[in-house]
């Protein structure tokens, strides 16, 4: 008898991990995507750019680590599987101890195509629903919340929700609910005239269901595939645009519902807006990842507020760094330095003196002696009016418009100029200062 109870608790603890199994599914897309997040996405592929330290995408995997019942996170792009991504998956396998793999398109698939694409290997051992994100995105990732009110209310589409201003909320998914239900009643992707101040987040939960209405999408491009539309140039069947093809389609059909959210978000679309998502996940570590933010120690530099440094680097006691900084792996800060609102990236060199705000200093680049190297902060906050959208354009009558400064990889500064609010592209050598440029 006692061997028939024990039997049947095991057999019942299986059932209930089958019925509570979830996947996640990164979107990372590829290097025709991210112009904008040059010359950084040079050296590495977008979603491995550090942000706050860690790589992008490395975030959304700690989160989706952490959701009871996760048994598999998937990475679907069009990125070649180079020694970089590879090296990563094998570490963050290692370290969150679950399956992680990356699926590689054929071709550009769009943000719903590499889904529909990979449905046998998404719904491979019947996961009760799974979790979609793309990469190109900040947050606190409120996963286990969506994962209570999707069960609490399932339906095939759970759209995490942010809120915006009016000027701002035309540049994202706008989200008309029902405030009762949080039922999407109406979805437009970056309409031409306010239409509400509820954003998507590019975070979604979806159960099995879900990929029903993708099916009916194939099916109908392929139908239509063989009329090229108004442009010449037909996408293919396997095209899929979430947004617009499916979200807007289904949007007051009763598949589609809202989770608001007052948690961190941002898009990461830019350079700028990386800095941005730095200081962003740098808060954060307060609460999730203390043991990564620099304590103020007796003979060490001077910290002020959030900031990283990675073990490697050596920084001299007399530097001032903070707030919201990040230092990679192997750099040097020398005597003296004021390092503030910047990321520092593996293997550079701040020599003495050096004062860099605002600023991505890009690998193996070296900033001379008593240099000053600056940018104007971008701040791309829905809910600030006078931000400045990473949709806007780099220039504006024909000059750069202030941003942030980037110095690409190997750049070299000489001693004693001013780099203020510039883009400096890979293996320059400056001889003088620069405001206002882009340095071919």
């Amino acid at each position: 008898m006692r061997t028939s109870v024990t039997l049947l608790g095991f057999i019942l603890r299986i059932a209930v991990a089958v019925a509570t199994m979830l996947k996640a599914v990164i979107l990372i897309g590829g290097p025709q995507k991210g112009t904008r997040f040059r010359p950084l996405s040079f050296e590495v592929p977008k979603p491995l750019f550090p942000v706050a330290g860690v790589p992008m995408i490395q975030h959304h995997i700690e989160a989706c680590a952490q959701v009871p019942g996760m048994q598999e996170i998937l990475l679907i792009g069009f990125y070649q599987p180079d020694e970089p991504l590879t090296r990563f998956l094998e570490a963050a396998q290692q370290e969150f101890n679950l399956p992680i793999r990356y699926l590689q398109e054929f071709v550009p698939l769009g943000t719903g195509g590499g889904l529909y694409h990979f449905r046998d290997q998404i719904l491979a051992g019947g996961p009760e629903a799974f979790f979609v994100l793309n990469a190109d995105v900040c947050s606190d990732f409120p996963l286990s919340a969506m994962l209570d009110a999707y069960r609490h209310q399932p339906h095939p589409f759970l759209l995490l929700g942010t809120t915006a201003n009016r000027t701002q909320s035309l540049n994202y998914g706008c989200i008309v609910e029902n405030p009762q239900t949080h039922e999407v009643l109406h979805y437009v992707e970056k309409p031409s005239t306010f239409v509400s101040d509820v954003i998507n987040c590019g975070i979604y939960l979806f159960s099995p269901e879900a990929l029903k209405p993708l099916r009916d999408v194939f099916q109908r491009n392929q139908q239509d595939g063989q009329l090229e539309d108004s442009s010449g140039l037909w996408p293919g069947a396997g095209t899929i645009r979430l947004e617009q093809d499916v979200f807007s389609a289904l949007a007051g059909q009763g598949q589609i519902y809202v989770h608001l959210t007052d948690g961190i978000w941002s898009q990461i679309k830019s350079a700028g807006s990386a800095l941005y998502a730095s200081r962003l996940y740098l808060g954060q570590y307060q609460l999730t990842h203390p043991e990564r933010l620099a304590k103020h120690a007796p003979g060490g530099p001077r910290i002020r507020g959030n900031v990283y440094i990675h073990p490697t680097a050596k920084v001299a006691p007399s530097a001032v760094l903070g707030p919201n900084v990040s230092i990679g792996e192997g750099v040097t800060v020398g005597e003296g330095v004021r390092l503030r609102e910047s990321i520092v990236l593996h293997g550079a060199m701040l020599q003495e003196h050096t004062c860099v705000l605002h600023t991505i200093v890009g690998w193996g680049s070296t900033v001379g002696r008593w240099a000053r190297v600056e940018g104007t902060p971008n701040d791309p906050n829905p809910n600030d009016p006078r931000a400045h959208m990473d949709s806007e354009s780099l220039f504006k009558d024909g000059k750069l418009l202030p941003a942030i400064t980037i110095l690409g990889c190997r750049v070299r500064i000489p001693a004693e100029v001013l780099i203020l609010n510039s883009i400096v592209l890979p293996h320059k050598e400056l001889s003088r200062s620069f405001t206002n440029q882009i340095i071919l």
